[in-house]
């Protein structure tokens, strides 16, 4: 296959006649297997040409280790952090025994051979674009990847529960039409029946308004409940006390129903208002599983702007609930949500797809800087002729010596495999280049606070 044009110009093959030329002005290495050449993120390294073997040249993004290419005789290593004094931006290593010209200082071979300044340096910074371009697109799919773990964790847990709700549905269905034949039996008077009508609605009120015992109070009535309920020649006490006490009956509303009726139609009754009563909370416990599942799809679908031009009038304040709702599986272990929104936010024109990715990453950024457990503030006012967003968080904060680098391309104080550094980055482009506004934080221990402002009118 014939390399491309963009091909040729990141990987050019040295003409036998340079590659000699440069070999006597070089030391010569021989290379084992697994040999490291140089290693990401050290701040000096040499510049290496192949002369036998293969050099492979890595790129850590994540817990993914990214191959960007393997060099073979006459290809050549580096990019323009060489000359710029930068962190080596990847990994090479000997595949396997190789032999490479090592040239320690990279400027002094560009002054000893200034013919080779016209293939090195044209290609050298075209591979430093293309690997940030690389970088750029492999950090959205990873992204992507983790949104997509969480949400599939969160659609999980109501999809189980909606399915196992309706799955005891039917049993709870089959044993009230059961009951519902006793009930119209000689043991039921109209009276009877009306108490029973009138407990079954107080109960189903009180399961609507979603309060709740403490776990200690609910295991308390359950036991009193049940040893009354024993003591009135109820045999299954232990099984319908849990129903009973959780729709919030207790042993006075059964008391007068207990007085007029026979043991055995008394726990009948109690049978089928357990019955009736476990059927309504699981239609519930469908309904709002099933619901849970609509508002994460709206969501996701909001969020990425789904059938939507590019540019187009966003509210913000829906854009960042929106990715709340997304990272809800980070969020829900400990982190505490403070919404501040201003109620005088107009809708602005934007990318909104690009500004939610904003929102993820310093979001997600404030999470990991809380280690999972802490206060995050989400404030939003107008300030001049702009939208003001900040993000705040509670966490240990950025150390004071690394500041001035954290908006730098491939710079990250997360451990290795942790991040690639790309995501403050990609949020000031998007926020500075796409939307004429700007990014800017403080922080100290304690707080750290990133501001977004977001021109009202974007002028192009």
């Amino acid at each position: 296959m014939t390399p491309n044009k963009t091909e040729s110009i990141l990987f050019p093959t040295l003409a036998e006649d340079h590659l000699q030329k440069l070999a006597s002005c070089g030391f010569i290495l021989q290379l084992q297997p697994g040999e490291i050449l140089f290693k990401e993120g050290e701040t000096a390294y040499s510049f290496y040409v192949v002369l036998d073997g293969e050099i492979k040249i890595t790129k850590q993004l994540g817990a993914e280790e990214l191959v960007i290419t393997i060099h073979r005789r006459g290809e050549f290593t580096g990019d323009l952090t060489m000359l710029t004094g930068g962190v080596c931006q990847a990994t090479a290593s000997s595949i396997n025994n190789s032999r490479v010209i090592k040239f320690d200082d990279f400027k002094e071979l560009l002054k000893n051979c200034p013919d080779s300044i016209d293939l090195f340096m044209p290609t050298l910074a075209e591979r430093s674009k293309e690997l940030e371009v690389r970088l750029r697109q492999q950090e959205k799919l990873a992204a992507l990847g983790k949104l997509s773990a969480g949400l599939a964790h969160e659609l999980n847990n109501p999809a189980a529960a909606g399915r196992r709700a309706a799955k005891q549905l039917n049993t709870a269905i089959a044993s009230l039409q059961q009951n519902m034949l006793s009930l119209r039996g000689k043991h039921f008077s109209a009276n009877h029946r009306q108490l029973l009508a009138q407990l079954q609605q107080q109960a189903i009120n009180q399961i609507n308004s979603k309060s709740s015992l403490s776990p200690l109070e609910q295991s308390d009535r359950e036991d009193r409940l049940a040893d009354w309920l024993e003591d009135r020649g109820v045999n299954n006490a232990w099984e319908l006390s849990p129903s009973l006490v959780s729709a919030g009956i207790e042993q006075s509303q059964l008391e007068s129903l207990a007085n007029e009726m026979e043991s055995g139609a008394f726990t009948e009754a109690l049978v089928w208002l357990e019955a009736t009563l476990t059927m309504n909370g699981l239609v519930n416990e469908v309904e709002q599983s099933t619901s849970r599942i609509s508002d994460l799809v709206g969501a996701i679908k909001n969020y990425s702007y789904m059938d939507q031009a590019t540019v187009q009038e966003v509210d913000l304040h829906e854009g960042l609930d929106n990715t709340l709702k997304i990272l809800h599986h980070k969020l829900k272990y400990g982190v505490t949500v403070n919404k501040e929104y201003s109620a005088n936010i107009p809708r602005i024109s934007v990318c909104g797809s690009e500004l939610n990715q904003v929102w993820t990453n310093l979001i997600d950024n404030a999470i990991d800087a809380m280690d999972g457990k802490g206060k995050l503030t989400i404030r939003t006012a107008l300030e001049n002729n702009c939208v003001l967003v900040e993000i705040i968080d509670n966490g240990a904060g950025i150390p004071l010596e690394i500041q001035s680098r954290i908006f730098e391309p491939f710079f990250t104080s997360k451990e290795v495999g942790k991040g690639s550094g790309l995501g403050l980055d990609i949020s000031r482009r998007i926020v500075v280049q796409k939307h004429k506004g700007n990014l800017r934080f403080e922080s100290q221990p304690g707080k750290t606070n990133f501001q977004v402002r977001i021109p009202l009118t974007i002028n192009n």
